[in-house]
């Protein structure tokens, strides 16, 4: 059973920066691809970055040039960087494998404020 455990949100204002962090337990994160959505308010979980196996990504048009993720196999953790934040990014964050995905974390919340 995989566990994961995102953290990391919190409040800030447009412009501001935050990193996200998912610990994952029960199963490896550097060997499949593994992804960042979040969850707005009355909308439904979009996809917002990918990281292969390979170390390739891929970022929603919304987030690309100004989000980063990345993985530390080591600790079996991947990361979004988040910087210049906007409103629009206020959301839930969670992370998950990009296909099949594990067990649905409690997500970690971001709120942007202009």
């Amino acid at each position: 059973q995989v566990q994961l455990v995102e953290s990391g949100g919190g409040s800030v204002q447009t412009g501001g920066s935050l990193r996200l962090s998912c610990a994952a337990s029960g199963g490896a994160v550097s060997i499949v691809a593994m992804a960042w959505y979040r969850q707005a308010p009355g909308k439904q979980r979009e996809l917002v970055a990918v990281i292969f196996s390979g170390g390739s990504t891929n970022y929603a048009d919304s987030v690309k040039g100004r989000f980063t993720i990345s993985r530390d196999n080591a600790k079996n953790t991947v990361y979004l960087q988040m910087n210049t934040l906007k409103p629009e990014d206020t959301a839930v964050y969670y992370c998950n494998r990009r296909l099949g995905p594990w067990n649905w974390g409690q997500g970690t919340q971001v709120t942007v404020s202009s």
